[in-house]
């Protein structure tokens, strides 16, 4: 059975193709924010090493990473420590409440409007904002003007602060009128935001991942390196649909949408697979002190609750 898992492991792996970049950020945000987000270079290398990256490529991607103000480093001795700078933190959490902790809670019915086009405000900076604002969900509905109808109004603020316009930015909410039939919201839904290429990278995940599932949750004891890989890999690909995902509410989404699917998949997925995936990396990994400290309690409480190795 392991070496069937295995298998399936490899063929995830080669279907998912990610960059080295982009899933150490997936290891510093699952599997290391919560152990006091420091380790040391030499642990991290050999912990993603299972994800096929060598010690070149590690190397060179921390170094870049830190370059775009998402790691910094700490010298002892000949060994180098890297952490998530404070900026890159709150990039991960922001992305961890979109990742961990879904609300689905019922729509009041409001949009929320954001004005680009402000006077004064340099292209550099409106193009930043715009970006920014499409990465918590917003979709454009005309030159200048993003909407969006349940924005994490907290993320939205400290997006303005960080692009230097909350004195100038214009932000408004509005209701649709009675009349407003639903399929005009349908045409604005889909004008604003491409909602048939999500739900295919959905389709793409589930159709991943579920051999995983399946293999994996009929298995007695668990191997944790292999844990750790699944779980990294998991969140990987979960990840790579969902930043793009605007969150909109259930009202407003196609029936039977299949990122309700890839949610539950990936829940079920990480709770069967996460304490072993702990196991492994509070072995693997190391600080200036010596072995990482215990998980966050936080920790604990993604997906609805995690249950403790303990």
């Amino acid at each position: 059975m392991n070496r069937r898992i295995g298998e399936i492991v490899g063929q995830v792996l080669a279907r998912l193709r990610p960059k080295a970049k982009s899933l150490i950020i997936t290891v510093y945000g699952d599997a290391i924010s919560h152990h006091g987000g420091s380790a040391w270079l030499g642990s991290v290398i050999n912990l993603v090493e299972p994800l096929g990256l060598n010690e070149r490529i590690v190397r060179t991607s921390v170094f870049r990473l830190s370059k775009e103000a998402w790691l910094s480093s700490m010298q002892i001795g000949r060994r180098s420590y890297y952490r998530l700078t404070e900026m890159g933190r709150r990039r991960f959490e922001a992305a961890h409440n979109r990742i961990y902790h879904y609300n689905g809670k019922p729509w009041d019915g409001r949009w929320t409007l954001a004005v680009t086009n402000i006077e004064g405000m340099d292209a550099e900076r409106r193009d930043s904002l715009r970006r920014d604002l499409g990465w918590l969900g917003f979709g454009q509905l005309a030159s200048g003007v993003l909407v969006h109808p349940d924005p994490d109004r907290s993320a939205v603020r400290q997006a303005l602060a960080e692009a230097g316009v909350q004195d100038r930015a214009v932000m408004m909410s509005a209701a649709a009128e009675d009349w407003v039939t639903p399929e005009a919201l349908r045409d604005l839904i889909h004008t604003c935001w491409d909602l048939d290429r999500l739900a295919a990278d959905y389709n793409e995940f589930l159709d991943t991942f579920r051999p995983l599932w399946q293999a994996l949750s009929g298995n007695g004891e668990l191997d944790p390196q292999m844990c750790f890989v699944v779980r990294t890999l998991l969140m990987h690909g979960y990840r790579r649909a969902l930043l793009r995902d605007p969150m909109l509410p259930d009202e407003l989404l196609p029936a039977h949408w299949p990122g309700t699917s890839a949610r539950v998949l990936c829940r079920n997925l990480y709770r069967l697979v996460q304490s072993a995936a702990e196991t492994h990396v509070m072995g693997m990994l190391e600080t200036a002190e010596g072995p990482v400290p215990e998980a966050h309690p936080a920790y604990y409480t993604r997906f609805g609750g995690l249950q403790s190795a303990d």
